[in-house]
């Protein structure tokens, strides 16, 4: 069984019935994950991916500027 990245609580994923792209909540914490991997499970912050966009367009307005 998997575990949240976030608090360690186990994560309710069927594993044979997950796909990339999809989000899974963590119901202890309420942090989202993608599934970036099936095979072996990855997840990735879904809150992670909008930081990181926020900062490429920071930086590039500041280059502009």
């Amino acid at each position: 069984m998997a575990s949240c990245p976030e608090c360690e609580n186990e994560l309710d994923i069927e594993l044979d019935e997950v796909e990339e792209g999809d989000v899974i909540a963590c119901e202890e914490c309420g942090t989202e994950f993608e599934v970036v991997g099936v095979e072996p499970l990855e997840l990735a912050r879904v809150d992670d991916e909008l930081e990181e966009d926020d900062e490429l367009y920071d930086e590039e307005e500041e280059e502009e500027g």
